[in-house]
């Protein structure tokens, strides 16, 4: 993670990447995976500024850090992904986003008030927030449908199925999902959203014009070391995942994980 001080998780950048159900977790913007209750809402300065402090404190709970910071308006907690940071230093945390009254199992601690967010680079504007935490859809929305409707700016058009006999295109890996589950697939299709270095991988959103676009079947999410653009054609060869659950409200019902990436 970069010392600036970017999500967001998360992410979600973002992932970006979204959610479907809404839940309090122990995540950062990027997402979590430690456990923990609260209620999040988005708050603080603007994004422009984000939220800026001197290190008083530092708790470690991998793999977060939770920082007491001074701030212009007083103390406050933050917490963010591992990163190292001194005490004293001053950081910055991009999109930062309020959780109320939140539990930590982990310190077994309870924060009136703590802020979520991605680190910043030292001298450098305020990252964009991890893709995970980009417009959150209500309850029981498919989360794919609402990437569908906001990555229309990209013309995907019809895109040839990889070759292969673990090829699939991506209508027929949701068709399959539960058979495909911790199964390797290879995918090709279009980036129509991309965000990089969230949670230390990269994430994507491809699509080759088959599947539905109502039911989101159209998307499909890819993680990777392996960097794109926007717009790039690419083949993605990763394993299947369902039902993953990043926290704070942001589960996926499909994804493909630690993908190797190539340009068509």
């Amino acid at each position: 993670m970069r010392v600036f001080v970017p999500v967001l998780l998360a992410a979600a950048a973002i992932l970006g990447l979204q959610s479907c159900k809404s839940k309090g977790s122990e995540a950062v913007v990027a997402a979590p995976t430690q456990p923990g209750t609260g209620t999040m809402t988005p708050a603080g300065p603007p994004v422009a500024e984000g939220l800026t402090g001197k290190v008083l404190e530092r708790i470690d709970a991998s793999p977060y850090c939770y920082l007491r910071l001074k701030t212009a308006k007083g103390e406050v907690w933050a917490a963010v992904p591992e990163a190292k940071i001194e005490k004293g230093a001053e950081v910055t945390l991009a999109t930062p986003m309020l959780m109320n009254n939140f539990e930590s199992k982990t310190l077994k601690r309870t924060f009136p008030e703590i802020y979520f967010g991605n680190l910043a680079p030292a001298g450098g504007a305020p990252a964009a927030p991890a893709a995970p935490a980009i417009g959150a859809p209500a309850p029981g929305a498919n989360p794919h449908a609402q990437v569908a409707n906001t990555a229309a700016t990209i013309e995907v058009g019809k895109v040839d199925k990889a070759s292969g006999s673990d090829a699939r295109t991506v209508a027929e890996i949701w068709a399959q999902k539960g058979s495909l589950k911790g199964k390797t697939v290879t995918v090709r299709g279009k980036v129509v959203r991309y965000s990089a270095g969230v949670m230390g991988k990269n994430w994507m959103h491809l699509q080759d014009g088959s599947g539905d676009t109502g039911k989101g079947t159209n998307d499909i999410t890819v993680t990777s070391q392996d960097g794109a653009a926007k717009g790039d054609v690419v083949t993605a060869r990763g394993t299947v995942a369902t039902d993953k659950d990043f926290g704070a409200g942001y589960t996926y019902p499909m994804i493909i994980e630690d993908a190797k990436v190539q340009k068509k």
